[in-house]
């Protein structure tokens, strides 16, 4: 097997320095991103909303990300991943402070909405330093412990928010947590990162002095006569359908069906996506030792993780209650990001390396337009029809679909990893 090895580009402390940064700034994007889920009960009181409004604040930050993450990645390819990822993160913690200062829910969706331009490529161009910055053999599972930040920061949001609002009134939560993402994003303009990958392509992938210029057909192509990224960005959606649901949905479906404080509520939920602390080092260590034994092995496990998850969501939702759900839920929490890490080291092992942030933003487009952009909305209006708990029963319908997209797209992976081109890459002066 072709690994490809990036060893040297910086040392291993310096790699581990970037890799800490990025990991904070991940886990203060998903604070920032949904410590409104836990504002859902004081913002309908106080503004009289409805469940399917409450999903469209949600939704409007995917939104947002669905329609900037491409433009944000091209410039992260050709520019900077540094200065980009800096800018972003002042932006969207700004624009976390001025929720607080909202009057109706207009103004709050409109703030909303800039917090998901900010975070539009932060993804893209997080992921494309890491695979720059590691070798090919621990890449999924470096990127499962970099994406542990997105249920860490998720369950501090969701605990946050809902411990603030209680104390201190609702719009304090909003400004409190927006703090600490401005300081990690002015530190990060002073990082190390890689020279801009020039867009070349070999006529015959063996030797350099055939190497031409990529033209736009040639990067089109990249795109969308790889068959392993259509289905693994598809299956992708299936499960982030799932999981920003589950996020948006719990801390409300407690608080409901068991007559708890908002603040219990979301602590309760908050531990739950709190194991996927577990599950996304865990399934990218997994993935990274069957790769060195099955070449497709990054597609199979997300496979196997997705139905578990189906499996497991279907007893906790349908069969259980009390307890014995809350038991079976907690262990959905650790299956349920266990496909993160190795489906995102597919949308980099697969692409030419000047592409790896447009291909991580073209994941992040499809899995916004059928996943996280419709999953809240979805269960809000299945809520608002019928109530949460037959709206969440849905949910193992979509992460059975995604494991069954994961495995055929598993028997194309080989052929479009040897096609990929192997580029080194250099530090900037």
């Amino acid at each position: 097997m072709n690994y490809n090895h990036q060893e040297g580009l910086v040392s291993k402390r310096y790699s581990y320095y970037i890799m800490s940064l990025l990991f904070l700034l991940y886990m203060f994007d998903y604070i920032d991103r949904l410590v409104v889920v836990s504002l859902f009960p004081f913002i309908k009181h106080d503004w009289g909303l409805s469940d399917t409004q409450c999903g469209m604040l949600v939704s409007a930050v995917y939104w947002s990300i669905l329609i900037f993450t491409f433009p944000a990645s091209i410039l992260i390819d050709r520019w900077s991943r540094k200065k980009c990822i800096g800018i972003m993160g002042l932006l969207w913690s700004i624009a976390t402070a001025a929720c607080a200062f909202t009057r109706n829910f207009s103004h709050l969706f409109a703030t909303r909405a800039v917090i998901g331009i900010g975070e539009a490529g932060y993804a893209p161009g997080g992921t494309a330093m890491i695979s720059a910055m590691f070798p090919l053999e621990k890449r999924a599972r470096i990127q499962g412990i970099w994406n542990a930040s997105i249920p860490l920061g998720s369950a501090l949001g969701i605990i946050l928010g809902g411990l603030i609002a209680e104390h201190f009134g609702w719009r304090h939560a909003f400004g409190i947590v927006a703090i600490p993402g401005m300081i990690v994003a002015l530190l990060f303009f002073r990082v190390k990162d890689y020279k801009t990958v020039e867009l070349i392509r070999s006529t015959d992938n063996t030797a350099e002095k055939n190497r031409v210029k990529m033209s736009r057909m040639d990067m089109a192509r990249q795109f969308t006569r790889n068959r392993t990224l259509i289905f693994n960005n598809l299956a992708f959606a299936g499960n982030v359908f799932v999981t920003t649901s589950l996020l948006s949905w719990l801390p409300t479906y407690f608080y409901r069906t068991e007559g708890i404080s908002m603040g219990r509520a979301g602590a309760k939920a908050g531990a739950i996506m709190f194991l996927a602390v577990v599950g996304a080092p865990l399934g990218g260590y997994i993935a990274d030792k069957w790769y060195t034994k099955r070449i497709n092995a990054r597609l199979l496990l997300p496979a196997l993780t997705s139905i578990i998850t189906s499996i497991v969501l279907f007893i906790a939702l349908i069969v259980f209650d009390g307890t014995k759900q809350y038991i079976v839920l907690l262990a959905a929490g650790v299956t349920a990001a266990a496909f993160v890490p190795a489906a995102v080291a597919v949308t980099q092992d697969v692409v030419h390396p000047g592409l790896r942030a447009t291909s991580l933003s073209l994941n992040v487009v499809i899995q916004h337009i059928l996943g996280s952009s419709l999953g809240p909305i979805f269960v809000g209006f299945m809520s608002d029809r019928y109530d949460i708990r037959t709206a969440l029963t849905f949910l193992p319908v979509f992460a059975l679909v995604a494991g069954i997209l994961f495995f055929v797209g598993s028997f194309f992976y080989e052929g479009d990893f040897n096609k990929a081109e192997k580029i080194k890459l250099m530090i900037e002066d």
